[in-house]
């Protein structure tokens, strides 16, 4: 219930509720918000007017009549302002445009190899103009921009400590956004894919990255943990074949040397989306390949889940592939079940190759609710 005194800051955290609440639900009536949130009626259809008035919320509509009034239908006012979502990997930049609903508008995935000088970052901020520009997009209306990349990032600090992929280290993450006239903000790739693909979950879950390289976030009570040094869920580092084949980090035997995409891409000219075609055409030599992979892929998932004893959500380049063979992971995952003989706990992402973009892209949305007064 609303607090007694009724404060200026009561008021603003309630109406933040309601606001959120119809965000991370898509629609709501004033009913089922007063009941969710335990706010009295009269507190609801005051915060409410107030939203609707400053065109933060509106009503799409009326709910089908159970005998009495027909309750409005309230959603989020979703194009009065914008975010941005950027995905800089080592040959492609991907881009993202939300509305203030969270719904994507328009995604475009570019090849262009990174390199650390003044020409790709000039470049980066051209192409991002031009995204804009397909859209028409209002620029007064954008409220930042966020950059998905592939390190041990340090988002406070706006640094990068490492890139494997990147070829990085000790680097100012400014010089990346150094072109482009927006709020920007930096988020480890992995952990922008999974809070995508898990924000507003209520389970704990395990995220697992199957993209050039293999990484990962833990998501545990509505948040992705970091870890003390921002290098939790570092899973492509895990070893999965003691003594095994050569990793790029130095040593022997990792999972990314058995689940990345590059395992599966290498024997199709680097092109992961010839060697699943040359699958579904039943190519012997990647039958071959895919069943390998996939049986060291059921290995590392059963370790996460024997670790973590939590839902694992496949994702990256490899798990926008994986719905047509779900069926054969989960018989291979049976192999070394313990525990878990009858339940299934492992799913693909919803987002695909766009994750890690709408991830980065999402956190100014939610500072749009956070931010109402």
């Amino acid at each position: 219930m609303e607090q007694k005194g009724n404060n200026a800051e009561t008021k603003r955290l309630n109406k933040t509720k309601i606001a959120k609440y119809i965000y991370h639900h898509g629609e709501a009536s004033k009913q089922e918000i007063a009941a969710a949130l335990n706010l009295s009626m009269p507190t609801v259809l005051q915060r409410v007017k107030e939203l609707l008035q400053e065109g933060i919320i509106t009503e799409a509509g009326e709910y089908e009549s159970t005998g009495g009034r027909k309750a409005k239908v309230l959603s989020v006012a979703a194009k009065v302002r914008y975010a941005v979502g950027l995905d800089i990997t080592g040959n492609h930049v991907s881009f993202v445009l939300l509305d203030v609903s969270g719904k994507v508008l328009e995604k475009k995935r570019i090849r262009c190899a990174f390199e650390d000088n003044e020409e790709y970052y000039q470049n980066l901020g051209e192409m991002l103009n031009i995204f804009l520009d397909k859209y028409k997009v209002d620029r007064e209306r954008i409220l930042g921009v966020g950059i998905s990349i592939p390190g041990i990032v340090d988002e406070e600090k706006r640094r990068m400590s490492q890139s494997h992929a990147l070829k990085l280290e000790n680097f100012q993450l400014d010089k990346i956004s150094s072109h482009i006239p927006w709020r920007t903000c930096f988020r480890n790739d992995a952990n922008s894919a999974a809070y995508a693909e898990l924000r507003g979950n209520s389970r704990d879950t395990v995220y697992l990255s199957l993209s050039n390289t293999v990484g990962g976030a833990i998501y545990m009570g509505g948040m992705i943990y970091k870890g003390a040094h921002f290098r939790s869920a570092e899973f492509g580092h895990m070893i999965l074949v003691p003594g095994g084949r050569p990793c790029y980090c130095g040593r022997k035997g990792c999972m990314d040397s058995y689940c990345s995409a590059g395992v599966l891409a290498r024997w199709a000219g680097d092109d992961l989306d010839s060697f699943f075609k040359g699958l579904e055409e039943e190519n012997p030599v990647y039958q071959t390949v895919w069943r390998e992979y996939l049986n060291d892929l059921a290995i590392a998932i059963t370790n996460l889940r024997m670790a973590f004893d939590c839902d694992v959500v496949l994702g990256g380049y490899v798990g926008g592939y994986m719905d047509r063979y779900m069926g054969a992971l989960e018989d291979k995952i049976a192999e070394y079940r313990i525990f878990d003989l009858n339940q299934n706990y492992i799913r693909t992402g919803k987002y695909k190759h766009e994750a890690a973009a709408i991830g980065a892209g999402i956190r100014f949305v939610e500072e749009y609710f956070d931010g109402i007064s």
